[in-house]
């Protein structure tokens, strides 16, 4: 029985592995996205659309999704199908850009990556769910360090190569032959992801509610419950309100301040994302030597200062660095985040926590983009990355003030 448990536990472990090389050779595309619609001459606020539309579905369905998958035997066939649908938007993009006038392009990309908006969701939480039961307590930092290693290595390889290559072939078609493409990695990812084998989940019983308001009363009993994960949520919405910010900021700061080119702005994401390679090398390594709250203070202060830095120059060159530092302590963030998110969520209700976790961040997510779009239409692009800059540091203290959050 031990060692059919072993078997099945390094099968799951290599299925997650490969599963990474999928998604990371169709998420190659995805910096590339909001810079298509700048170039059909979108505006800041449907650049800005772009990155709060799955916030808007998430914060309306992420409680309702988490309750229907707090009640589902099997996970994983609702993870690797959500995750193939969404990636699907990809080539359904690159098809319509040679079949519609570029004028309607800018409404039809919104209106598909509207639309993912719902498989988004329910990945969104059955990813954590999902790599949680893979890893269990102790193997989270290996299992994503390791994952996103793999995901980091394949999307700077694939980056590279488009780079070389999309600025041979005139706009708009070179973006959609580059959607099209990348779009295969999602049969990768859903033939290996779909292999993961995990135990039957018993679904936990649940408050039944006649009213929103009862619905309310019945999460806040569990937040009270579980002031751990009350406390450590708020903190993580805070700091990922400020890096929301920026997210349709750092594009449109790219094309019209820094004057890049495509593949500058390639070569840009190819750089945090190869530095962020080290990053999941040495952050399990930091953790095991100084804990886990170390990692937390000195990312969340590390990333705190890259919008800054960005801010004070227009060469690209000087972007790149900035970048590839940016990218050691994002690797860290995205370690530490899930790490101490799962130290503080109950097992036997991960979706539903999972659930109100996700809540709070497509909350930043709705409101921060957009935000984010109104402050550089006031005080510019650059007065906006300096406003992330400080918001990321109150996030920094309020981490700082207290300790790490315990095993509930």
């Amino acid at each position: 029985m031990k060692e059919t448990s072993l078997s099945i536990q390094k099968r799951n472990f290599r299925n997650v592995q490969i599963d990474a090389i999928g998604v990371s050779i169709s998420n190659v595309a995805a910096p590339f996205l909001p810079v298509f619609l700048a170039r059909l001459g979108a505006s800041s606020f449907q650049v800005g659309l772009l990155s709060s539309m799955p916030g808007v579905t998430g914060l309306i369905l992420a409680l309702v999704v988490g309750r229907f998958l707090q009640t589902r035997r099997k996970i994983v066939p609702w993870f690797s199908l959500s995750r193939l649908m969404v990636i699907s938007c990809y080539a359904l993009t690159g098809l319509l850009t040679f079949f519609l006038p570029r004028g309607l392009l800018v409404t039809s990309t919104l209106l598909i990556w509207a639309f993912a908006t719902l498989p988004q969701t329910a990945l969104a939480v059955a990813f954590s769910v999902v790599m949680n039961a893979v890893a269990g307590p102790e193997g989270r930092y290996a299992l994503l360090s390791r994952r996103w290693a793999i995901f980091g290595l394949t999307n700077v390889i694939g980056t590279f190569i488009v780079t070389r290559l999309i600025d041979r072939v005139a706009f708009p078609f070179n973006y959609a032959y580059m959607f099209l493409g990348l779009s295969l990695g999602g049969l990768i990812s859903f033939y290996f992801s779909s292999r993961i084998t995990l135990p039957d989940q018993t679904p936990p019983p649940l408050a039944t509610a006649k009213s929103a308001w009862e619905v309310a009363r019945n999460y806040l009993v569990l937040l009270r419950g579980n002031p751990a994960f009350a406390t450590f949520a708020f903190k993580r919405f805070v700091y990922l309100s400020a890096i929301s910010l920026t997210a349709p900021v750092f594009p449109l700061y790219f094309v019209r301040e820094v004057k890049a080119s495509d593949s500058q702005i390639g070569t840009i994401n190819m750089t945090l994302t190869l530095i962020m390679l080290v990053g999941y090398f040495l952050w399990p390594w930091v953790s095991r030597r100084r804990g886990g709250r170390f990692v937390l203070l000195a990312t969340t202060l590390g990333m705190a200062f890259y919008p800054a830095l960005v801010a004070t120059t227009t060469r690209i060159q000087v972007v790149v660095i900035f970048a590839g530092v940016a990218g050691l302590f994002q690797a860290g963030l995205d370690l530490v985040f899930f790490d101490e998110l799962m130290r503080t969520v109950t097992q036997e209700y991960s979706a539903t926590f999972v659930s109100l976790a996700q809540s709070m961040q497509y909350l930043s997510t709705v409101v921060a983009p957009l935000l984010g779009t109104a402050l550089a239409d006031s005080i510019g692009l650059g007065g906006t990355l300096w406003v992330s800059a400080g918001l990321r540091l109150l996030g920094f203290l309020l981490f700082l003030r207290a300790g790490r959050p315990s095993q509930t």
